[in-house]
C-alpha cells in the first residue's frame, strides 16, 4: 500500500529513491543519493510517464497499482530512453501487456534496441497533441538534452511540463517530493553538480530547448531526478539557462596538485591575491582529494579559473591531467584563465597549461607562474599578483 502524492489535479509522483548505489553511471558518487521520477495521469485514459530503474521494479509495480487498483494503463509516455527511466519498461508490459508505448521515430528504434520490442506503439511528432480525456498532452522534442531522442511532454490543462532529464539534479525525496514542502538546500549545488557532468557538452541544445519552451505557461516541472518544481520553478530554469550559457558567476576556481607541497603553497598564495582585490567566493580543490564531479561542478559555476601542476615524468601531474580531459569533453566556454606550475628539473607543466587555454578560447592571463623546487618569496609575490589580476579581470567582465 501507497498514498502517492498529488502533483496536480489527478497526477500523481510513483518514483523511486535509491539509497544504495554508490556511483551515478558508474562515476559519479551519490552523497545524497538520488531520485528516478515517474509520475501517473488517471483520466479517461492513463498515461505513465516514464518508467524507473529496474531493480527497484517491485516498488515501482507497488505504487502503481495501489493508485490504479484494476485499472490498466493505456499509454507509456516514454520521454528519454537513458535506462535508469526506461529500465522498467518490460516490467510494465507484463503487468499491463496492452500498454501502447508512445515516443518519436528515434525513441521507439531504441525501444527496440533495448529491449527487442516493436510493437503496442505510437509515434508521434514534434508539437503532435495526444487527449486523455481532460488532460491534453503535447509533445516536444528536445534532442540531445542530453540524448538524441529526448523530448519534453506538457500537460496543457493543468500546464505541467514532465522534462526528463531537464531541471534535474541528485539527491532522494525524503518524504515529500514538491519543493514547497522540503528543504531545498542540498539540492541546488547537486543541481550545478549534475548539469556540469551529465549535461555540461549541450549548451547549444538546451538553448534551443529553452527557446522552444518560452511561449508555455508552465506552472510546474516533474523532472527525472530530484524534487517537482512548482514555487522554484522559475529558478530551476535558471540556473540551466546560465549553465548552458556558460555565465559563470563572479568568483574563482583555484585546482591544483601537489606531491610534497610546494605546488599547493602557490595555490594558496593565489587565493590570497584574490581575496585581497574583493573576492569573496573562492573554491581550492586538490585533485588528489576531490571528486571530478564537484571539481567540474565548481568550474561551471564560477567564471575564473587557475590550474596549477607540478612536473610529472615531463608532463602534467596525472590527475590534473585526467581533469583537462573532462573539461575538454564538456567544451567549457568564457572562463578567465590563469595557471602555474613547478618542478625539480625539467619544467613542461606551464606550457601545456598556456596550450590548453588556447584550445578552449579562453581568456588566458599572461602572467603565469614557474618554480623550481620550493617556492621561493619572488615567486610567492607573483603568484599573489596572479590572484590580483584575476580578481580584476573578474571585476571588469561584471562591468
Amino acid at each position: 500500500m501507497y498514498l502517492n502524492t498529488e502533483i496536480a489535479n489527478n497526477i500523481f509522483y510513483v518514483g523511486v529513491n535509491d539509497r544504495i548505489k554508490h556511483k551515478f553511471e558508474n562515476m559519479l558518487p551519490l552523497p545524497y543519493g538520488v531520485s528516478y521520477n515517474s509520475y501517473l495521469i488517471v483520466d479517461e485514459k492513463v498515461a505513465l510517464i516514464d518508467t524507473v530503474e529496474m531493480s527497484f521494479g517491485d516498488i515501482f509495480i507497488d505504487k502503481l497499482q495501489s493508485q490504479l487498483k484494476n485499472r490498466p494503463i493505456d499509454y507509456l509516455i516514454i520521454n528519454h530512453m537513458e535506462p535508469d527511466h526506461s529500465g522498467a519498461l518490460s516490467l510494465i508490459r507484463k503487468y499491463y501487456p496492452n500498454i501502447i508505448l508512445v515516443g518519436n521515430k528515434r525513441t521507439l528504434e531504441m525501444v527496440n534496441g533495448y529491449y527487442g520490442i516493436d510493437n503496442n506503439t505510437l509515434e508521434i511528432s514534434d508539437g503532435e497533441t495526444l487527449s486523455l480525456g481532460h488532460h491534453r498532452l503535447t509533445f516536444y522534442f528536445t534532442p540531445m538534452v542530453h540524448w538524441p531522442e529526448t523530448m519534453m511532454t506538457y500537460d496543457e490543462t493543468e500546464k505541467v511540463l514532465f522534462s526528463g532529464d531537464a531541471f534535474g539534479c541528485f539527491g532522494t525525496l525524503d518524504g515529500g517530493v514538491l519543493d514547497t514542502e522540503i528543504n531545498l538546500d542540498k539540492y541546488w549545488d547537486e543541481m550545478y553538480r549534475y548539469y556540469a557532468n551529465i549535461v555540461g557538452k549541450y549548451g547549444g541544445p538546451v538553448q534551443k530547448a529553452l527557446q522552444k519552451l518560452t511561449p508555455l505557461d508552465i506552472q510546474t516541472i516533474c523532472t527525472t531526478h530530484g524534487p517537482v518544481w512548482t514555487e522554484y520553478a522559475s529558478k530551476a530554469v535558471d540556473i540551466y539557462d546560465q549553465l548552458s550559457r556558460y555565465k559563470g558567476k563572479k568568483g574563482a576556481v583555484i585546482v591544483y596538485g601537489s606531491m610534497y607541497g610546494n605546488t599547493e603553497r602557490m595555490a594558496e598564495a593565489v587565493a590570497q591575491g584574490l581575496v585581497q582585490n574583493g573576492i569573496k567566493s573562492v573554491v581550492m580543490h586538490n585533485v588528489s582529494k576531490s571528486d571530478p564531479s564537484v571539481i567540474l561542478q565548481d568550474i561551471f559555476k564560477y567564471k575564473g579559473l587557475v590550474i596549477g601542476s607540478p612536473t610529472y615524468s615531463n608532463d602534467l601531474h596525472p590527475e590534473i591531467h585526467s581533469l583537462l580531459t573532462k573539461i575538454k569533453i564538456r567544451q567549457v566556454k568564457n572562463r578567465i584563465f590563469g595557471f602555474f606550475g613547478s618542478f625539480s628539473w625539467a619544467g613542461v607543466c606551464n606550457k601545456k597549461l598556456a596550450e590548453f587555454g588556447e584550445i578552449m578560447k579562453w581568456h588566458v592571463i599572461d602572467d603565469s607562474v614557474e618554480e623550481k623546487m620550493g617556492l621561493k618569496d619572488d615567486n610567492y609575490i607573483k603568484c599573489i599578483q596572479l590572484g590580483k589580476n584575476l580578481a580584476e579581470l573578474l571585476h571588469t567582465s561584471e562591468e
